[in-house]
């Protein structure tokens, strides 16, 4: 794969950011909010296409799995070639949809997932309260030949700085960037319902605090 580098500066006044080691469960790496990539004058602007973009995502526990995807609602990355120099793009929260069930049992799940059940607002992602999520890019990196995309995830406003795998295509005035699967802990981001890293005597009755997701997002040059 080509390598691909993208210098990014630490905002002013941090302290050094603590990166955990990526697994080989591609977790991502995570750190401290940093400063987000500025672009070259030479670059080109992409515009997400809403329609063509999906985050695929898949929580566990002990008794089963369920996967569903969110939406993107917009974003915009700067790139020359195939090297991204900056972007960010905004998660439609109050689109998470459930795919792995139906009926009645879909939109229990989905309706406490957004927080919409009375009572249960705050237990995961209270999308009345904070409806967008958003990415920022801060760098890209190559680990192993691999491209590590990197950027600030705010989800609940709380904002931790994230790094995964990605391949980066650009096919004439498109832009294509698919993650492979990593997982982030979602404690990181106050989502702490069932956790018992966070709340003892759960028994069996846990879910797992590693969210699995997916990314794959489609850029047409504005």
């Amino acid at each position: 794969m080509k390598r691909i580098f993208l210098n990014a500066f630490v905002i002013a006044g941090l302290g050094l950011a603590v990166t955990g080691c990526k697994n080989n469960n591609n977790e991502a790496e995570v750190s401290e909010e940093k400063e987000a990539a500025m672009a070259q004058a030479e670059t080109m602007e992409f515009t997400v296409d809403t329609a063509e973009s999906i985050i695929e995502w898949q929580g566990e526990k002990p008794t089963g799995t369920h996967t569903g995807v969110i939406k993107v609602a917009n974003g915009s990355f700067k790139a020359n070639d195939s090297i991204i120099e900056s972007g960010t793009f905004v998660i439609d929260m109050q689109s998470i949809e459930v795919t792995d069930l139906e009926g009645d049992q879909k939109q229990n799940l989905e309706a406490h997932l957004k927080g919409t059940v009375e009572g249960k607002e705050g237990d995961f992602f209270n999308v009345t309260e904070f409806p967008k999520a958003t990415f920022e890019v801060t760098g890209i990196t190559e680990e192993e030949g691999q491209a590590m995309l990197q950027g600030n995830l705010t989800i609940k406003e709380e904002t931790k700085n994230i790094a995964f795998p990605v391949s980066i295509s650009k096919d004439g005035e498109s832009l294509q960037i698919t993650s492979e699967e990593f997982t982030i802990d979602r404690t990181k981001w106050n989502v702490n319902y069932g956790s018992k890293s966070v709340f003892d005597g759960l028994g069996d009755k846990f879910i797992n605090d590693d969210i699995a997701l997916k990314i794959n997002l489609k850029a047409k040059k504005a």
